[in-house]
């Protein structure tokens, strides 16, 4: 029996990277040694006084649902973290508390697309938000960024792109698989456009507290009609946690909450009793430990990559990956990420998961594993090249 599947499948693109993951796995298993620098998960396990709060939480019996828009105190921490880390008020009405980024992220956007409505999106950009416009029929429109400013949308691209069905702009700072920041002038630039065209303002911040050459600028400064998402998976190294949140303009507090309880019902119980240690500063200070060896790491890296060849020509400021040019050795990034991990036994990302902007002469490296780890990879990098 054949069976009819929707129309969108044909549209939402897999990650392609799992393939090479795959593959490493087998050849770990067949006893070869695989350096990994294609996946964007921290390789820090979650910070022990989280741990030990979610092992109180289930030893006390919180295994019960919390209300879809989270627990109340979690986000009175939330919107405290703003006010010491920004100095920016919000009302902790407007967090919500998500299964994960990806789940706030499809809340915002359940909320404002309908069938045919365009989302504007950065090119090259995480695949999922793309996927994620599909997913409601609707239609994502690729803005193609560049290295000379720094892989973010100029404004004038923006207003040039916008069109009659336009609902959103979605943009990522710091983003991938690029590292860059906008800066606050930008936001307000790409806030007044959106609020002029009558669409909406998303903006990804989960890299938020990964950033090396000074603190990032959040949305929430320039407007409290902007939707800001952001995650305990990547500075909070909560990845299995899964736990996010979004700040969402009150007027559309309501909605969201009718969705989420709709769509996953609540984020889970005991992650969110683990994350109300999240922000206490001795855990804060773990992760600012982390956020250091992070950056020691970018600083061997991005030298290291462009002395054997490979064009990477921004600084990344933020986030753990370096987005590089290959075409000095090829015009095919999939199959020459295959043979890397065949022929040198290191794993990295191909362009083609992040958009159709080039992707045959880029790849994305994750510097999520140890120093050690990079300098053998490296190494071996160097002599296959």
């Amino acid at each position: 029996m054949t069976i009819r599947q929707a129309t969108r499948m044909q549209l939402i693109q897999p990650f392609h990277v799992m393939a090479l993951l795959a593959r490493a796995r087998e050849l770990e298993a067949a006893g070869r040694s695989v350096i990994h620098m294609e996946i964007g998960e921290p390789d820090f396990v979650t910070p022990q006084p989280l741990i030990d709060a979610g092992i109180k939480a289930l030893q006390d019996g919180h295994t019960h649902y919390t209300p879809a828009t989270g627990l109340w105190a979690l986000r009175e921490k939330i919107a405290g973290f703003y006010r010491t880390r920004y100095g920016v008020s919000i009302e902790p009405e407007r967090v919500v508390v998500t299964p994960g980024a990806s789940s706030a992220l499809q809340l915002v956007l359940a909320a404002l697309v309908d069938s045919g409505d365009t989302v504007l999106l950065s090119d090259p950009g995480y695949p999922c938000n793309r996927n994620f416009v599909h997913l409601l029929n609707g239609k994502p429109v690729a803005i193609p960024v560049g290295a000379a400013n720094d892989y973010q949308p100029l404004p004038q691209q923006v207003s040039d792109s916008w069109t009659a069905q336009a609902r959103a702009l979605l943009i990522a700072s710091p983003s991938n698989p690029t590292g860059t920041l906008l800066d606050e002038q930008t936001l307000r630039e790409y806030h007044a456009i959106t609020d002029q065209k009558g669409g909406s303002l998303i903006v990804d911040e989960i890299y938020h507290g990964l950033t090396y050459d000074g603190p990032a600028s959040t949305a929430l400064a320039v407007s409290d009609d902007i939707f800001v998402i952001n995650s305990f998976s990547k500075y909070f190294g909560m990845t299995g946690w899964r736990l996010g949140w979004l700040v969402a303009p009150r007027e559309v507090v309501a909605d969201i909450d009718k969705l989420a309880q709709n769509l996953f019902l609540a984020a889970p119980t005991p992650a969110q009793y683990a994350a109300l240690r999240a922000f206490d500063e001795d855990v804060l200070e773990i992760l600012d430990e982390r956020r250091d060896e992070f950056r020691a790491r970018r600083d061997y890296l991005l030298p290291a990559l462009r002395d054997i060849g490979f064009d990477i020509p921004v600084n990344p400021s933020g986030a753990f990956y370096l987005y590089a040019n290959c075409s000095r050795f090829t015009d095919d990034s999939f199959s020459f990420t295959s043979r890397l991990l065949e022929e040198a036994g290191v794993a990295i990302t191909p362009g083609i998961d992040f958009g159709t902007n080039r992707p045959e002469h880029h790849v994305r490296f994750a510097y999520t594993t140890s120093l050690e780890n990079l300098q053998e990879g490296v190494q071996r990098l160097a002599q296959a090249l």
